[in-house]
Protein backbone atom coordinates (compact mmCIF):
# COMPACT_ATOMS: atom_id res chain seq x y z
CA UNK A 1 0.00 0.00 0.00
CA UNK A 2 1.25 3.43 -0.98
CA UNK A 3 -0.36 6.76 -0.12
CA UNK A 4 -0.29 9.31 -2.91
CA UNK A 5 -1.02 12.99 -2.55
CA UNK A 6 -2.94 14.77 -5.29
CA UNK A 7 -0.75 14.88 -8.43
CA UNK A 8 1.70 12.20 -7.26
CA UNK A 9 2.28 8.99 -9.21
CA UNK A 10 3.69 5.55 -8.51
CA UNK A 11 5.53 3.20 -10.86
CA UNK A 12 5.04 -0.52 -10.29
CA UNK A 13 7.63 -3.22 -10.73
CA UNK A 14 7.91 -3.96 -14.47
CA UNK A 15 6.76 -7.30 -15.81
CA UNK A 16 6.83 -8.96 -19.22
CA UNK A 17 4.58 -11.63 -20.76
CA UNK A 18 5.27 -13.83 -23.78
CA UNK A 19 2.48 -15.15 -26.00
CA UNK A 20 2.79 -18.24 -28.13
CA UNK A 21 0.71 -20.42 -30.42
CA UNK A 22 1.77 -24.05 -30.31
CA UNK A 23 4.17 -25.56 -27.83
CA UNK A 24 4.97 -23.88 -24.49
CA UNK A 25 8.65 -23.85 -25.42
CA UNK A 26 7.85 -21.17 -28.03
CA UNK A 27 6.83 -18.87 -25.19
CA UNK A 28 10.00 -19.67 -23.26
CA UNK A 29 12.09 -19.05 -26.36
CA UNK A 30 10.50 -15.60 -26.65
CA UNK A 31 11.32 -14.94 -23.00
CA UNK A 32 14.88 -16.10 -23.64
CA UNK A 33 15.23 -13.50 -26.40
CA UNK A 34 13.85 -10.81 -24.10
CA UNK A 35 16.20 -11.77 -21.26
CA UNK A 36 19.18 -11.57 -23.60
CA UNK A 37 18.24 -7.99 -24.38
CA UNK A 38 18.47 -7.30 -20.65
CA UNK A 39 21.71 -9.16 -19.98
CA UNK A 40 24.72 -10.06 -22.13
CA UNK A 41 26.97 -12.74 -20.65
CA UNK A 42 30.39 -12.55 -22.27
CA UNK A 43 32.23 -15.50 -20.73
CA UNK A 44 31.25 -18.85 -19.22
CA UNK A 45 34.17 -19.93 -17.01
CA UNK A 46 34.03 -23.26 -15.20
CA UNK A 47 33.61 -22.78 -11.45
CA UNK A 48 34.58 -25.00 -8.53
CA UNK A 49 32.81 -24.19 -5.27
CA UNK A 50 33.77 -25.99 -2.05
CA UNK A 51 30.25 -26.09 -0.61
CA UNK A 52 27.81 -28.54 -2.21
CA UNK A 53 28.33 -32.19 -1.24
CA UNK A 54 31.89 -31.21 -0.39
CA UNK A 55 33.12 -29.17 2.60
CA UNK A 56 29.61 -27.73 3.21
CA UNK A 57 30.83 -24.50 4.84
CA UNK A 58 33.53 -26.16 6.95
CA UNK A 59 36.66 -25.23 5.04
CA UNK A 60 40.18 -24.83 6.41
CA UNK A 61 43.49 -24.18 4.72
CA UNK A 62 44.46 -27.84 4.89
CA UNK A 63 41.07 -29.08 3.66
CA UNK A 64 41.08 -26.67 0.73
CA UNK A 65 44.57 -27.39 -0.54
CA UNK A 66 43.89 -30.73 -2.26
CA UNK A 67 40.66 -29.40 -3.80
CA UNK A 68 42.46 -26.36 -5.19
CA UNK A 69 45.03 -28.61 -6.84
CA UNK A 70 42.49 -31.06 -8.23
CA UNK A 71 40.05 -28.37 -9.41
CA UNK A 72 42.86 -26.89 -11.48
CA UNK A 73 43.75 -30.32 -12.87
CA UNK A 74 40.22 -31.01 -14.14
CA UNK A 75 40.13 -27.63 -15.88
CA UNK A 76 38.26 -25.28 -13.53
CA UNK A 77 38.95 -21.59 -14.07
CA UNK A 78 37.49 -20.11 -10.87
CA UNK A 79 37.70 -21.46 -7.30
CA UNK A 80 35.13 -20.10 -4.83
CA UNK A 81 35.49 -20.36 -1.05
CA UNK A 82 31.93 -20.56 0.23
CA UNK A 83 30.27 -19.70 3.55
CA UNK A 84 31.77 -20.24 6.98
CA UNK A 85 35.13 -18.60 6.25
CA UNK A 86 34.58 -15.95 8.94
CA UNK A 87 33.90 -18.06 12.07
CA UNK A 88 33.71 -21.52 13.62
CA UNK A 89 30.77 -23.04 15.45
CA UNK A 90 27.54 -21.17 14.69
CA UNK A 91 28.95 -19.52 11.56
CA UNK A 92 25.46 -19.38 10.02
CA UNK A 93 24.37 -16.87 12.67
CA UNK A 94 27.54 -14.88 13.33
CA UNK A 95 28.33 -13.36 9.95
CA UNK A 96 27.90 -9.69 9.10
CA UNK A 97 31.31 -8.13 9.67
CA UNK A 98 33.10 -10.65 7.43
CA UNK A 99 36.54 -10.85 8.98
CA UNK A 100 38.60 -13.94 8.20
CA UNK A 101 38.72 -16.69 10.83
CA UNK A 102 42.32 -17.51 11.75
CA UNK A 103 41.22 -20.72 13.47
CA UNK A 104 40.28 -21.95 10.01
CA UNK A 105 43.17 -20.32 8.16
CA UNK A 106 46.21 -19.92 10.46
CA UNK A 107 48.15 -18.16 7.73
CA UNK A 108 45.17 -16.02 6.80
CA UNK A 109 42.60 -16.45 4.06
CA UNK A 110 44.94 -14.56 1.76
CA UNK A 111 47.26 -17.58 1.81
CA UNK A 112 44.46 -19.70 0.36
CA UNK A 113 43.71 -17.12 -2.32
CA UNK A 114 47.38 -17.00 -3.28
CA UNK A 115 47.36 -20.77 -3.68
CA UNK A 116 44.30 -20.52 -5.94
CA UNK A 117 46.09 -17.98 -8.11
CA UNK A 118 49.28 -20.05 -8.12
CA UNK A 119 47.28 -22.94 -9.60
CA UNK A 120 46.14 -20.78 -12.51
CA UNK A 121 42.60 -20.06 -11.31
CA UNK A 122 40.78 -16.90 -10.31
CA UNK A 123 39.53 -16.61 -6.73
CA UNK A 124 35.99 -16.09 -5.44
CA UNK A 125 34.33 -15.64 -2.04
CA UNK A 126 30.87 -15.94 -0.46
CA UNK A 127 29.06 -12.94 1.06
CA UNK A 128 25.54 -12.27 2.34
CA UNK A 129 25.31 -8.50 2.44
CA UNK A 130 21.62 -7.86 3.17
CA UNK A 131 21.69 -9.89 6.38
CA UNK A 132 23.39 -9.76 9.77
CA UNK A 133 23.67 -12.80 12.02
CA UNK A 134 21.81 -12.41 15.31
CA UNK A 135 24.75 -13.96 17.22
CA UNK A 136 27.34 -11.60 15.82
CA UNK A 137 28.90 -9.69 18.71
CA UNK A 138 27.96 -6.40 17.04
CA UNK A 139 24.33 -7.34 16.36
CA UNK A 140 22.90 -5.73 19.49
CA UNK A 141 24.60 -2.43 18.75
CA UNK A 142 23.18 -2.09 15.25
CA UNK A 143 21.17 1.15 14.89
CA UNK A 144 17.47 0.37 14.55
CA UNK A 145 17.21 2.37 11.33
CA UNK A 146 19.67 -0.12 9.81
CA UNK A 147 17.14 -2.96 10.13
CA UNK A 148 13.82 -4.15 8.80
CA UNK A 149 11.27 -3.40 11.51
CA UNK A 150 7.73 -4.56 12.33
CA UNK A 151 5.71 -2.77 15.03
CA UNK A 152 8.87 -1.20 16.38
CA UNK A 153 10.88 -4.43 16.69
CA UNK A 154 13.62 -5.82 14.42
CA UNK A 155 12.44 -8.54 12.06
CA UNK A 156 14.40 -11.82 12.18
CA UNK A 157 14.35 -14.90 10.00
CA UNK A 158 16.67 -17.92 9.82
CA UNK A 159 18.91 -16.47 12.54
CA UNK A 160 19.37 -13.20 10.67
CA UNK A 161 18.43 -9.56 10.85
CA UNK A 162 17.58 -7.95 7.52
CA UNK A 163 19.56 -4.81 6.70
CA UNK A 164 17.68 -1.90 5.12
CA UNK A 165 19.50 -0.54 2.06
CA UNK A 166 17.38 2.61 2.08
CA UNK A 167 19.82 3.76 4.77
CA UNK A 168 22.96 5.27 3.18
CA UNK A 169 25.06 4.02 6.11
CA UNK A 170 24.02 0.45 5.35
CA UNK A 171 25.05 0.89 1.74
CA UNK A 172 28.37 2.42 2.77
CA UNK A 173 29.02 -0.48 5.14
CA UNK A 174 28.34 -3.02 2.37
CA UNK A 175 30.58 -1.10 -0.04
CA UNK A 176 33.39 -1.14 2.51
CA UNK A 177 33.11 -4.93 2.88
CA UNK A 178 33.21 -5.47 -0.90
CA UNK A 179 36.19 -3.14 -1.29
CA UNK A 180 38.11 -4.84 1.50
CA UNK A 181 37.66 -8.43 0.34
CA UNK A 182 38.08 -7.73 -3.38
CA UNK A 183 41.27 -5.74 -2.90
CA UNK A 184 42.74 -7.71 0.01
CA UNK A 185 42.27 -11.14 -1.55
CA UNK A 186 42.49 -10.27 -5.25
CA UNK A 187 38.99 -11.56 -5.97
CA UNK A 188 37.49 -12.00 -9.42
CA UNK A 189 34.20 -13.55 -8.25
CA UNK A 190 31.63 -12.75 -5.56
CA UNK A 191 28.89 -15.18 -4.58
CA UNK A 192 26.10 -13.05 -3.13
CA UNK A 193 23.71 -15.11 -1.04
CA UNK A 194 20.31 -14.34 0.49
CA UNK A 195 18.92 -16.87 2.97
CA UNK A 196 15.74 -15.09 4.04
CA UNK A 197 12.02 -15.19 3.31
CA UNK A 198 10.82 -11.81 4.62
CA UNK A 199 7.68 -11.52 2.55
CA UNK A 200 6.18 -9.01 5.01
CA UNK A 201 8.88 -6.37 4.45
CA UNK A 202 9.42 -3.44 6.85
CA UNK A 203 6.94 -0.88 8.16
CA UNK A 204 9.67 1.52 9.35
CA UNK A 205 9.35 4.90 7.66
CA UNK A 206 6.95 3.51 5.06
CA UNK A 207 3.24 3.43 4.29
CA UNK A 208 3.17 -0.37 4.53
CA UNK A 209 5.61 -3.29 4.85
CA UNK A 210 5.44 -3.81 1.10
CA UNK A 211 6.24 -0.16 0.49
CA UNK A 212 9.34 -0.45 2.66
CA UNK A 213 10.38 -3.71 1.02
CA UNK A 214 10.08 -2.30 -2.51
CA UNK A 215 12.05 0.81 -1.59
CA UNK A 216 14.76 -1.41 -0.10
CA UNK A 217 14.83 -3.56 -3.23
CA UNK A 218 15.26 -0.53 -5.47
CA UNK A 219 17.97 0.93 -3.25
CA UNK A 220 19.79 -2.42 -3.27
CA UNK A 221 19.69 -2.62 -7.08
CA UNK A 222 21.06 0.91 -7.36
CA UNK A 223 23.83 0.02 -4.92
CA UNK A 224 24.60 -3.15 -6.89
CA UNK A 225 24.95 -1.22 -10.14
CA UNK A 226 27.36 1.23 -8.50
CA UNK A 227 29.52 -1.58 -7.12
CA UNK A 228 29.67 -3.35 -10.47
CA UNK A 229 30.96 -0.18 -12.08
CA UNK A 230 33.75 -0.04 -9.50
CA UNK A 231 34.79 -3.66 -10.18
CA UNK A 232 33.99 -4.37 -13.85
CA UNK A 233 36.18 -7.48 -13.94
CA UNK A 234 34.42 -9.19 -11.02
CA UNK A 235 31.80 -11.86 -11.78
CA UNK A 236 28.72 -11.53 -9.54
CA UNK A 237 26.66 -14.61 -8.66
CA UNK A 238 23.11 -14.41 -7.39
CA UNK A 239 22.48 -17.34 -5.06
CA UNK A 240 19.60 -16.84 -2.62
CA UNK A 241 19.63 -20.19 -0.81
CA UNK A 242 20.30 -21.69 -4.21
CA UNK A 243 17.40 -20.51 -6.36
CA UNK A 244 15.60 -17.68 -4.54
CA UNK A 245 15.10 -14.28 -6.24
CA UNK A 246 15.66 -15.77 -9.69
CA UNK A 247 14.17 -12.73 -11.43
CA UNK A 248 15.52 -10.27 -13.94
CA UNK A 249 15.49 -7.35 -11.57
CA UNK A 250 18.62 -9.06 -10.25
CA UNK A 251 19.67 -11.12 -13.25
CA UNK A 252 19.70 -8.17 -15.64
CA UNK A 253 22.59 -7.08 -13.43
CA UNK A 254 24.11 -10.27 -12.00
CA UNK A 255 26.22 -12.54 -14.19
CA UNK A 256 25.13 -15.97 -12.99
CA UNK A 257 22.35 -17.57 -10.94
CA UNK A 258 22.68 -20.51 -8.57
CA UNK A 259 19.63 -22.48 -9.70
CA UNK A 260 19.28 -24.90 -6.78
CA UNK A 261 21.07 -26.32 -3.77
CA UNK A 262 19.39 -29.69 -4.26
CA UNK A 263 21.79 -32.33 -2.92
CA UNK A 264 20.42 -35.36 -4.81
CA UNK A 265 21.92 -35.44 -8.30
CA UNK A 266 18.90 -37.33 -9.69
CA UNK A 267 16.53 -34.56 -8.63
CA UNK A 268 19.06 -31.90 -9.62
CA UNK A 269 18.98 -33.33 -13.14
CA UNK A 270 15.23 -32.74 -13.38
CA UNK A 271 15.54 -29.18 -12.04
CA UNK A 272 18.30 -28.45 -14.55
CA UNK A 273 16.28 -29.85 -17.45
CA UNK A 274 13.43 -27.39 -16.74
CA UNK A 275 15.38 -24.37 -15.47
CA UNK A 276 15.63 -22.52 -18.79
CA UNK A 277 11.96 -21.61 -18.33
CA UNK A 278 13.09 -19.09 -15.72
CA UNK A 279 16.70 -18.17 -16.49
CA UNK A 280 19.05 -17.84 -19.45
CA UNK A 281 21.03 -21.06 -20.03
CA UNK A 282 24.25 -19.02 -19.95
CA UNK A 283 23.30 -17.70 -16.50
CA UNK A 284 22.09 -20.98 -14.99
CA UNK A 285 24.64 -22.32 -12.52
CA UNK A 286 24.04 -26.06 -12.13
CA UNK A 287 25.78 -28.13 -9.46
CA UNK A 288 27.71 -31.16 -10.65
CA UNK A 289 28.96 -33.02 -7.59
CA UNK A 290 30.34 -36.55 -8.04
CA UNK A 291 29.80 -38.43 -4.79
CA UNK A 292 32.23 -40.43 -2.71
CA UNK A 293 30.11 -43.56 -3.11
CA UNK A 294 29.29 -42.97 -6.79
CA UNK A 295 30.33 -44.84 -9.92
CA UNK A 296 31.10 -44.03 -13.55
CA UNK A 297 27.42 -43.66 -14.52
CA UNK A 298 26.70 -41.34 -11.59
CA UNK A 299 29.73 -39.21 -12.41
CA UNK A 300 28.77 -38.84 -16.06
CA UNK A 301 25.13 -38.07 -15.22
CA UNK A 302 26.24 -35.31 -12.82
CA UNK A 303 28.26 -33.67 -15.58
CA UNK A 304 25.66 -34.15 -18.33
CA UNK A 305 23.06 -32.30 -16.24
CA UNK A 306 25.24 -29.18 -16.11
CA UNK A 307 26.75 -29.13 -19.59
CA UNK A 308 24.02 -27.11 -21.39
CA UNK A 309 24.32 -24.41 -18.72
CA UNK A 310 27.08 -23.18 -16.37
CA UNK A 311 29.11 -25.84 -14.58
CA UNK A 312 29.27 -25.35 -10.81
CA UNK A 313 31.56 -28.22 -9.87
CA UNK A 314 31.47 -29.49 -6.32
CA UNK A 315 31.66 -32.94 -4.78
CA UNK A 316 34.53 -34.93 -3.36
CA UNK A 317 37.18 -34.74 -6.05
CA UNK A 318 39.68 -36.12 -3.55
CA UNK A 319 37.73 -39.38 -3.28
CA UNK A 320 37.29 -40.12 -6.99
CA UNK A 321 39.00 -43.01 -8.72
CA UNK A 322 41.33 -42.24 -11.60
CA UNK A 323 38.61 -43.26 -14.06
CA UNK A 324 35.92 -41.07 -12.50
CA UNK A 325 38.33 -38.15 -12.19
CA UNK A 326 39.05 -38.58 -15.89
CA UNK A 327 35.32 -38.42 -16.66
CA UNK A 328 35.07 -35.07 -14.89
CA UNK A 329 38.05 -33.70 -16.77
CA UNK A 330 36.67 -35.02 -20.05
CA UNK A 331 33.33 -33.30 -19.43
CA UNK A 332 34.94 -29.94 -18.71
CA UNK A 333 37.12 -30.19 -21.82
CA UNK A 334 34.01 -30.96 -23.89
CA UNK A 335 32.14 -28.07 -22.27
CA UNK A 336 34.87 -25.62 -23.22
CA UNK A 337 34.48 -26.68 -26.83
CA UNK A 338 30.74 -25.96 -26.97
CA UNK A 339 30.14 -23.22 -24.38
CA UNK A 340 30.33 -20.36 -26.88
CA UNK A 341 27.20 -21.78 -28.58
CA UNK A 342 25.20 -21.70 -25.34
CA UNK A 343 24.87 -17.91 -25.45
CA UNK A 344 23.25 -17.92 -28.89
CA UNK A 345 21.08 -21.06 -28.72
CA UNK A 346 17.47 -21.27 -27.58
CA UNK A 347 16.04 -23.77 -25.07
CA UNK A 348 14.48 -26.82 -26.63
CA UNK A 349 12.35 -29.55 -25.02
CA UNK A 350 11.70 -32.24 -27.67
CA UNK A 351 9.64 -34.31 -25.18
CA UNK A 352 8.01 -31.31 -23.52
CA UNK A 353 8.65 -30.02 -20.03
CA UNK A 354 9.50 -32.63 -17.41
CA UNK A 355 7.40 -33.72 -14.46
CA UNK A 356 9.08 -34.21 -11.11
CA UNK A 357 9.00 -37.99 -11.47
CA UNK A 358 9.97 -38.14 -15.16
CA UNK A 359 11.87 -41.32 -15.95
CA UNK A 360 13.72 -39.83 -18.95
CA UNK A 361 14.96 -36.26 -19.28
CA UNK A 362 15.77 -34.56 -22.56
CA UNK A 363 16.78 -30.90 -22.76
CA UNK A 364 18.32 -29.24 -25.77
CA UNK A 365 19.87 -26.05 -27.05
CA UNK A 366 19.00 -25.28 -30.66
CA UNK A 367 20.75 -22.94 -33.09
CA UNK A 368 20.43 -22.52 -36.83
CA UNK A 369 23.01 -25.20 -37.54
CA UNK A 370 22.73 -27.78 -34.77
CA UNK A 371 21.15 -29.06 -31.59
CA UNK A 372 22.87 -30.06 -28.38
CA UNK A 373 20.94 -32.57 -26.29
CA UNK A 374 21.40 -33.57 -22.67
CA UNK A 375 19.73 -36.99 -22.36
CA UNK A 376 19.31 -38.76 -19.03
CA UNK A 377 17.66 -42.00 -18.03
CA UNK A 378 16.70 -41.79 -14.36
CA UNK A 379 14.47 -44.60 -13.03
CA UNK A 380 12.57 -45.56 -16.19
CA UNK A 381 12.45 -49.29 -16.98
CA UNK A 382 12.76 -48.62 -20.71
CA UNK A 383 16.31 -48.84 -22.01
CA UNK A 384 15.47 -47.05 -25.27
CA UNK A 385 14.08 -43.56 -25.84
CA UNK A 386 12.64 -42.36 -29.16
CA UNK A 387 12.95 -38.61 -29.59
CA UNK A 388 10.96 -37.02 -32.44
CA UNK A 389 12.94 -34.33 -34.26
CA UNK A 390 11.34 -31.45 -36.16
CA UNK A 391 14.07 -31.36 -38.82
CA UNK A 392 16.11 -33.94 -40.65
CA UNK A 393 19.59 -34.32 -39.27
CA UNK A 394 22.68 -35.38 -41.17
CA UNK A 395 25.04 -36.22 -38.37
CA UNK A 396 24.85 -37.35 -34.75
CA UNK A 397 27.88 -37.17 -32.49
CA UNK A 398 28.22 -38.46 -28.98
CA UNK A 399 30.21 -35.67 -27.35
CA UNK A 400 30.23 -37.06 -23.82
CA UNK A 401 31.02 -39.51 -22.36
CA UNK A 402 33.24 -41.36 -24.79
CA UNK A 403 31.95 -44.86 -24.07
CA UNK A 404 32.47 -48.27 -25.63
CA UNK A 405 30.48 -49.17 -28.72
CA UNK A 406 27.01 -50.44 -27.98
CA UNK A 407 26.35 -48.66 -24.70
CA UNK A 408 24.81 -45.68 -26.48
CA UNK A 409 23.46 -45.91 -30.03
CA UNK A 410 21.59 -43.61 -32.40
CA UNK A 411 19.49 -44.68 -35.37
CA UNK A 412 16.53 -43.85 -37.65
CA UNK A 413 17.70 -40.49 -38.99
CA UNK A 414 15.58 -40.89 -42.12
CA UNK A 415 12.33 -40.80 -40.11
CA UNK A 416 13.44 -37.86 -38.01
CA UNK A 417 13.59 -40.04 -34.93
CA UNK A 418 16.58 -40.03 -32.63
CA UNK A 419 16.77 -43.39 -30.92
CA UNK A 420 18.91 -43.46 -27.78
CA UNK A 421 19.76 -46.58 -25.82
CA UNK A 422 21.00 -46.21 -22.24
CA UNK A 423 21.17 -49.73 -20.75
CA UNK A 424 21.25 -48.75 -17.07
CA UNK A 425 19.28 -46.40 -14.85
CA UNK A 426 20.85 -43.09 -13.80
CA UNK A 427 22.91 -42.76 -16.94
CA UNK A 428 23.34 -39.74 -19.17
CA UNK A 429 24.91 -38.60 -22.42
CA UNK A 430 25.46 -35.32 -24.26
CA UNK A 431 25.04 -35.37 -28.03
CA UNK A 432 25.19 -32.99 -30.98
CA UNK A 433 23.00 -33.17 -34.08
CA UNK A 434 23.79 -31.27 -37.28
CA UNK A 435 20.83 -30.34 -39.44
CA UNK A 436 20.66 -31.86 -42.91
Amino acid sequence: QKKLAFGQSFTTVPAVAAFYHGKPEEGFQALTAYRRKRKIVKELPVIFNDYMNCLMGDSTTERLRPYIKLAAQVGCEIFVVDCGWYDTGDWQYTFGTFEECFDRYPGGLGEVMEEIHANGMKAGLWLELESFGIRNTKAESLPKDWLFMCHGKPVTDSGRYHLDFRNPQVRENASAIVKRVVEKYGLSYLKIDYNLCLCWGTDYNSDSPGDGLLAHNRAYLNWLEEEMKKYPDVIWENCGSGGLRMDYALLSRMDIQSVSDQEDYRIMAMIAANCACGVLPEQAGIWAYPRQEGDMDETAMNMVSAMPFRIHLGGHLTELSRERFGLVREAIACYKEIRADIRSSVPYWPLGLHSFDAGWLCFGLRSEARIYLSIIRRHDKRETLHIPMENSFSNVRLLYPRVTDGEVCFTDKENRILQVNLPRQNMGCFVMLDFA
